[in-house]
């Protein structure tokens, strides 16, 4: 259940409302929670060289259509630097070397610490975070699968799909959880292919579904749209 109510002549100041609740939460056994629309939330964006989705990020937030703050970007590569200082957010430049991933994540962690951010989105990090990392997150972590989830999993799902000769492609966005794209799923959308299309077109095509797919996934958690129960979500419209 989802309820949304004004607070015009709700007189309850919000620092006294879960003790005036609990009684009644505690009565039918309730696991709930309150949200206010008037607190922005922080977002920290992480991503690697593939800009696509962190544009289509930035753009929405610019325009009004993403109602949060964002603080800061992370990438394990310095591409996204000029475009994060375009729309004025500190870039923060964290390499990943393969010996040395715990302390890459460290340095992410005392940022994310320092800039009290309350969601991340992974806009194509092609980084797996560890379970440790997860865990300090939960259920507040966004990532984009390029693929139409459980099908093609892993790194490279375009070159999957393209062997198959599938018909449809599609783009997947989902809570992280320890266990590589296997957290509950978000939103998700598709589009046809053919056996005109080449191993290009499919990622092309692909990169447009990772857009919409991924915003409306933000969008949903900024607005408090989403219930997570089990592997599965519920998202109100």
């Amino acid at each position: 259940m989802r309820v949304e109510w004004s607070l015009d002549d709700f007189d309850l100041p919000a620092e006294e409302l879960p003790a005036a609740f609990e009684p009644v939460a505690e009565r039918f056994e309730m696991r709930w929670r309150v949200e206010y629309s008037g607190v922005r939330p922080r977002v920290a964006i992480f991503v690697s060289r593939y800009l696509h989705c962190l544009m289509d990020l930035l753009h929405r937030h610019q325009t009004g259509e993403l109602a949060c703050d964002i603080p800061l970007i992370i990438s394990n590569h310095p591409d996204a630097a000029p475009l994060a200082a375009f729309h004025g957010i500190p870039f923060h430049h964290v390499p990943v070397e393969k010996d040395k991933k715990a302390e890459a994540e460290c340095r992410q962690l005392e940022l994310l610490e320092k800039c009290g951010v309350d969601l991340i989105v992974l806009a194509r990090y092609m980084q797996v975070l560890s379970p440790g990392f997860v865990a300090r997150y939960p259920q507040r972590i966004i990532n984009v699968h390029h693929s139409f989830l459980p099908a093609f999993s892993g790194a490279r799902p375009y070159h999957a799909a393209f062997q198959r000769g599938v018909k449809l492609i599609g783009a997947t966005s989902h809570y992280v959880t320890e266990i590589l794209d296997d957290g509950p799923i978000i939103e998700q959308d598709v589009i046809r292919v053919s056996h005109r299309d080449q191993l290009k077109d499919l990622i092309q095509k692909g990169r447009d579904l990772e857009r919409v797919v991924l915003s409306r996934a933000v969008r949903w958690h900024l607005e408090h749209r989403i219930l997570v129960y089990g592997n599965k979500t519920v998202v109100f419209d």
